[in-house]
């Protein structure tokens, strides 16, 4: 929800007006360490609360975490934006001036689809797979050590059969994008090597 309001340029409840309920995590993007709030009829949360209750949920201390989570929320704007420019970032990286990273076949990205913090990398060739590939960019090697001077790992989500997702969140910065295309740049030269 705070990622659409923020590439939309509008209000959160501008998105949320015709929703009969609305959930909101702010951990991730927003910061905070755990914690969401539920938005509806006032039937529908006392039903959730009661549920939430006979599961066992409950917290001490919450007003520490509700004070992440308003720091998060007053820094929403700032965070979720600088987010989105370190996909966008990525994304470039990968679609690069000729349409692949490094003149590599391997992956490639539409950038117009990059609208958050969600990057869909389309995987070329069939090989490696989106699963292959997400496990080559999270292992480290010695040669890579070597080549690059960095040891990185990047944890990737194999979305399909054809595609595999990235993600930004607070914790992720400019450097840890350029450590990242950099990553997928040496994984791709191991791969067509």
């Amino acid at each position: 929800l705070m990622n659409a309001a923020v590439a939309q340029d509008v209000e959160p409840a501008r998105i949320t007006q015709h929703c009969d309920s609305v959930s909101l995590c702010f951990s991730k993007g927003l910061g905070a360490p755990a914690g969401a709030v539920l938005a509806g009829r006032r039937a529908f949360v006392a039903e959730a609360w009661r549920v939430r209750k006979l599961l066992g949920g409950g917290m001490r201390q919450a007003g520490v975490l509700a004070a992440a989570a308003r720091v998060g929320l007053e820094q929403a704007e700032a965070t979720l934006r600088r987010d989105h420019d370190n996909a966008r970032r990525f994304a470039q990286g990968i679609s690069g001036p000729s349409g692949h990273l490094l003149n590599s076949p391997l992956c490639s990205v539409s950038l117009p689809a990059v609208e958050t913090n969600i990057v869909m990398v389309a995987a070329k060739g069939g090989w490696p797979s989106p699963a292959e590939l997400c496990t080559y960019m999270q292992a480290v090697s010695e040669e890579e050590v070597a080549e690059t001077g960095y040891a990185v790992s990047v944890l990737l989500f194999p979305w399909s059969a054809h595609t595999l997702r990235a993600v930004w969140h607070c914790d992720v910065s400019a450097h840890d994008t350029e450590l990242a295309m950099n990553k997928l740049g040496f994984v791709a030269r191991k791969c067509q090597e």
